[in-house]
């Protein structure tokens, strides 16, 4: 089951609402394990040969966690202790491994939920949480069916200070429901559309430059709207049932920078990234040599993360090259370009990288480069190059439009600064945004959210 499907949105979403706030906030235990309950679910539904899986997982490092705890009672289990944590790591990281580089099929979620588990026992390892070892806890951190499929990978420290409290925050539910219908927003009449679009030009056994073009272009805004969709949708979910998840991504398009792009873009990765492996390996306190290794480590396990073939590697060791470049070499000369063009050419950056995404191999990504540069013989365009822009040109523009923040803060100066009743035609395009996806989903074609490959 995904959150763009009329069976969640009609079905799923308003029972397991209903049935989470008829509990009185004060029983908070039930409250958790009727979530829980609807958790599993979720899970079942979309994957239910893997929920085993998922199950052992789960139960595997709530046994790691707790033998941590224990053990961090004694000063004297320091070894004990780093040893646990250490075989921990390598079962969770090697049965991702082996499904993720195997012929066995990956079970939804497997890189998401693992992560996940990985910073419940992190986090009790380095002393960032008090925990209690409440079962229930653990496993509705890693359970939370709005993050539970693709994120965002919200670390077990800044979860359970929220699993602690007796009440949930009920204050969320509006700002959650408006996320959601956004996020749906860009899922289905966004990146659906483009996805049409780039499916129609990577079809093509032969391409002019100018398509070839179109065609990355597509692709790098279907990826941003699709997952960022996702993640919206999640960031609401969670909200609606008192939950807060921080932004996973903060228009990325805009930055003028590489590591500013990563700053941006699918933050919660990227964070968990820095907390449990580029800081514990020294950070930027050390030696320019070891800063260097520290990130060319985290961009090549990056890389693999979020693939099993060469592409994905050489996009992780690609973009730690632009990193480290824009680090130790060009620094704040950077400044003297205008912003403007190193918003372009960052983007340009990070559209290229994506060709390594679809694209079924290096050779094929380096082949689809040279189409770009008329390698096919058809020129810069043809008949084909503007017919793909013009049907698509107002989905484009829309596009470009929505990769910034102009429409949210129009939405906002109307509602939250303009006159009193201007509330309620923001809830009237609400309904009408929603009417619009539910229509579009109806009379289409199901499409999965492109992140549920990784």
């Amino acid at each position: 089951m995904t959150f763009s499907t009329l069976s969640f949105i009609f079905l799923f979403l308003p029972v397991s609402l209903l049935v989470y706030h008829l509990i009185p906030a004060e029983k908070s235990i039930w409250r958790k394990a009727a979530l829980l309950i609807f958790s599993v679910l979720f899970y079942v539904w979309g994957d239910a040969p893997s929920v085993l899986v998922l199950v052992i997982s789960v139960l595997f490092n709530y046994i790691s966690g707790q033998q941590i705890r224990m053990l961090s009672a004694d000063a004297g289990n320091g070894l004990r202790r780093k040893v646990t944590v250490i075989v921990a790591v390598v079962v969770d990281v090697a049965v991702l491994g082996i499904f993720k580089y195997s012929r066995l099929a990956l079970p939804v979620g497997m890189s998401f939920y693992t992560f996940s588990a990985l910073s419940y026992v992190f986090d009790i390892y380095y002393g960032r949480v008090e925990d209690d070892g409440n079962v229930l806890n653990e496993m509705l951190y890693i359970l939370f069916f709005p993050k539970l499929i693709s994120g965002p990978i919200m670390q077990y420290k800044d979860f359970r200070e929220q699993l602690v409290q007796k009440t949930a925050k009920n204050r969320y539910f509006t700002s959650g429901m408006h996320l959601f219908i956004i996020g749906l927003f860009k899922k289905v009449l966004i990146a659906d559309n483009l996805s049409t679009a780039f499916h129609q030009i990577s079809s093509l056994s032969q391409m002019a430059g100018l398509t070839a073009w179109l065609g990355m272009i597509f692709y790098s805004l279907e990826l941003y709207f699709d997952f960022s969709g996702y993640s919206d949708m999640a960031i609401g979910l969670a909200g609606m049932f008192g939950f807060r998840i921080e932004k996973n991504f903060n228009y990325p398009y805009l930055s003028d920078g590489v590591t500013d792009f990563w700053r941006r873009w699918h933050i919660s990765l990227g964070a968990w990234f820095r907390d449990y492996v580029y800081i514990p390996m020294g950070g930027n306190r050390c030696s320019r040599e070891k800063q260097f290794r520290n990130l060319a480590v985290v961009w090549i396990l990056t890389g693999l993360w979020h693939g099993n073939t060469l592409n994905f590697l050489f996009w992780g060791i690609y973009h730690g090259f632009f990193v480290i470049l824009e680090k130790f070499a060009i620094g704040q000369k950077r400044l003297l370009i205008p912003k403007w063009l190193r918003i372009l050419l960052t983007d340009l950056i990070a559209f290229v990288g994506w060709i390594f995404f679809f694209t079924p191999s290096i050779g094929g990504a380096f082949h689809y480069l040279g189409q770009m540069f008329g390698a096919d013989g058809l020129g810069f365009a043809n008949g084909a190059s503007a017919y793909y822009l013009t049907s698509n040109l107002v989905l484009l523009i829309l596009a470009l439009i929505c990769c910034g923040p102009l429409l949210t803060r129009l939405h906002d100066t109307l509602v939250y600064r303009g006159r009193k009743n201007m509330i309620y035609l923001s809830a009237a395009l609400h309904v009408v945004l929603l009417i619009f996806c539910v229509a579009n989903m109806v009379g289409s074609t199901y499409s999965t959210f492109l992140y549920f490959r990784f």
